[in-house]
C-alpha cells in the first residue's frame, strides 16, 4: 500500500525556509483547496446560482533541494501541484495536553502559475523566448 497526496491549489502565503541540523534545509507553507459544499447529497449553490466553494488549508513541508527550490520561486497566491505524503505528528506540550498535527510532505511541487523572479515580478517572456 502507499500513503500518495495529490493537491493542486493556491499557496496561501510566501513559503518560509531555514536550515535544520546544519545540512538540511526546510521550507514550509500553507495550501489551499476548494471543494463544493454539499448538503443532503446535493451541491449548494448561492443566490447567483454558482456553487459554494468550501476552502481547505494543508501544510506542506519540502526538504533540501525541493525545499530550496519552492523558497526562491514561490510566492503567495501562485498555483502548484503538489505531490507527496501524509505524514502525523503527536506531541505533549508544556501543559500536559496532547497535541496532534497534520502535514504533506513533498516530494514534488509543480508550478501551474508564472514564478516570480528575485525581485517578485512576474516572468513575461513568451514561450518562443526561452531558449531550448
Amino acid at each position: 500500500m502507499q500513503n500518495i497526496a495529490i493537491l493542486a491549489g493556491r499557496i496561501g502565503q510566501d513559503p518560509e525556509g531555514n536550515t535544520v541540523d546544519n545540512d538540511t534545509y526546510v521550507a514550509r507553507f500553507s495550501l489551499a483547496t476548494s471543494r463544493p459544499r454539499y448538503k443532503n447529497g446535493k451541491v449548494v449553490r448561492g443566490k447567483d446560482g454558482y456553487r459554494v466553494q468550501d476552502t481547505e488549508w494543508h501544510r506542506i513541508t519540502c526538504f533540501n533541494g525541493l525545499g530550496k527550490t519552492v523558497q526562491e520561486y514561490c510566492t503567495k497566491g501562485m498555483s502548484v501541484l503538489v505531490r507527496g505524503r501524509i505524514h502525523y505528528s503527536t506531541w505533549t506540550d508544556k501543559d500536559g495536553v496532547e497535541r496532534y498535527s497534520t502535514e504533506i510532505i513533498a516530494e514534488t511541487v509543480d508550478f501551474l502559475s508564472r514564478a516570480k523572479d528575485a525581485e517578485g515580478a512576474a516572468d513575461d517572456r513568451q514561450d518562443d523566448d526561452i531558449p531550448f
